[in-house]
């Protein structure tokens, strides 16, 4: 608890391009940009594979292989082929890191929809893009946010990489701390990525509770 006090209480720790509001910009930058692109990538593809069909095994066990990529050692293997001239090294495994579990939750949300409702969206004359964006998209959305709530996650947490490989974020107080054997900023890095963590937990459940309707929230505490 000392440790944090000196960390947290230090003026020197909240100014200039060290402090922790620049780092904490650092990370956001790194975390926000990494889940669009992997939303952009992950999201339309698992609503075409789900509603289709087509290509599922691919997506799955694409998926998975992504899953088990070393996020540091692709980092630090980008580095070196690249550079650290821009913050793209620092991207390309955050965005492989989230890809999955947007893509697996998605595809699963829209092929776990009861058929009985696509039988019946089909029998209202509603055509292949309205079945997906006005039934199958909104009864599948808690499993889709699921999935981009686990991908945000995980890219907050792992962002720290980027520190190892001489890019900014909370990840230069753990580096740096552990570096110098300044333990008070080495853990009051880890707690601001915890807390960090845990702002984007809350923040995805409130989504979740705007977004999805009462029907739907209460059919999937039923199941």
């Amino acid at each position: 608890m000392n440790w944090l006090i000196d960390f947290f209480g230090n003026p020197a720790n909240w100014s200039g391009p060290d402090g922790i509001p620049a780092r904490l910009l650092e990370h956001l930058e790194f975390s926000a940009i990494s889940l669009v692109l992997a939303t952009l990538i992950a999201l339309p593809l698992g609503l075409w594979i789900g509603h289709t069909g087509r290509g599922a095994v691919f997506a799955v066990l694409s998926a998975n292989a992504a899953r088990a990529l070393p996020t540091l050692g692709l980092l630090v293997l980008i580095v070196l082929l690249m550079g650290v001239g821009t913050i793209v090294p620092v991207l390309i495994p955050l965005v492989a890191l989230a890809v999955p579990p947007i893509l697996v939750n998605t595809y699963e949300g829209i092929r776990g929809v009861d058929p009985d409702l696509r039988d019946a969206a089909y029998g209202m004359g509603l055509r292949g893009g309205q079945v997906l964006g006005r039934v199958l998209v909104p009864v599948a959305l808690p499993l889709i946010l699921l999935g981009l709530r686990i991908a945000a996650i995980q890219v907050v947490s792992t962002a720290t990489v980027a520190a190892y490989v001489g890019l900014g974020g909370l990840g230069r107080f753990i580096v740096d701390g552990l570096a110098t054997k300044d333990f008070p900023r080495t853990i009051g890095g880890a707690v601001l990525v915890a807390l960090l963590a845990l702002v984007v937990q809350l923040g995805f459940a409130m989504v979740q509770r705007v977004m999805v309707s009462p029907g739907v929230s209460q059919r999937q505490t039923v199941r």
